[in-house]
């Protein structure tokens, strides 16, 4: 990259990374890219593996170092927990917009979390597929039921979107929900948490919890756990405000 490229990155403002979670993948942020790249931000939408939180966020951190410029990540559903493992410590990284997110402690899960309060409907339209992992031993792929994916994941979806999601979905090895989170980029970066009242994947007040306890900036959205696909703009402007606020 010759100087006047990178100058000209530095002028554009941060670039925004997106984090995609469980169950879906980088196109599920297809609204919110719309709406960054009119208004004018830089744009990566990365492909998450959803293999192991350690891994997944090593590649994410791999993404980071190799970009100019400082940056601002958003990570949906268990994208939060990668982001929150991958950001600790790097020196480009403003701002933290967790959207239906996790924003783990060290020492806690994705699963844990999804699972402490009332109103998780994820587990019970779980079905596992087993595989083997990158070292051979057996492990389990979780999939969303089809017939479940629109009412638990994606309720204010247009149906046949949902149907489409439904079968197009990434799935997410078993043991990454179990990981344990080793670090959280939270305690020294800014964050913002979009918390979905109407969230049946990871429950409002679970988004809550996390959120008051990283003394986040929270927007609550009457959404489902897709708000991403459902209300991409209401997503874009709460990034766009963390950009502001973090200018400079």
């Amino acid at each position: 990259m010759t100087e006047s490229t990178r100058q000209d990155r530095t002028d554009a403002g941060p670039t925004v990374v997106l984090v995609h979670g469980a169950f879906a993948d980088s196109s599920s942020w297809n609204g919110v890219v719309a709406r960054l790249l009119r208004d004018g931000h830089p744009v990566v939408a990365m492909a998450n593996p959803l293999r192991s939180l350690s891994g997944d966020a090593d590649l994410l951190r791999d993404l980071l170092d190799g970009l100019d410029g400082p940056i601002v990540l958003a990570g949906h559903s268990y994208g939060g927990s990668v982001m929150s493992e991958a950001a600790e410590g790097h020196p480009r990284v403003r701002a933290l917009v967790y959207v239906a997110s996790f924003l783990l402690e060290e020492g806690e899960s994705t699963g844990e979390l999804a699972g402490r309060f009332p109103g998780n409907e994820l587990g019970g339209a779980l079905r596992p597929v087993p595989v083997r992992g990158p070292g051979g031993q057996p492990v389990d792929d979780l999939y969303i039921e089809q017939e479940r994916f629109g009412p638990v994941f994606a309720a204010d979806v247009p149906a046949d979107a949902a149907a489409l999601m439904a079968v197009t979905q990434r799935p997410i090895i078993g043991d990454a929900l179990a990981d344990k989170a080793t670090r959280a980029a939270w305690r020294t970066i800014p964050s913002w948490t979009l918390v979905t009242r109407q969230d049946l994947a990871v429950p409002a007040e679970a988004q809550r919890f996390m959120a008051e306890r990283a003394g986040s900036h929270v927007v609550e959205v009457d959404a489902s756990h897709a708000v991403t696909v459902s209300q991409p703009d209401v997503v874009a402007e709460l990034i766009e405000e963390a950009v502001r606020a973090t200018a400079g």
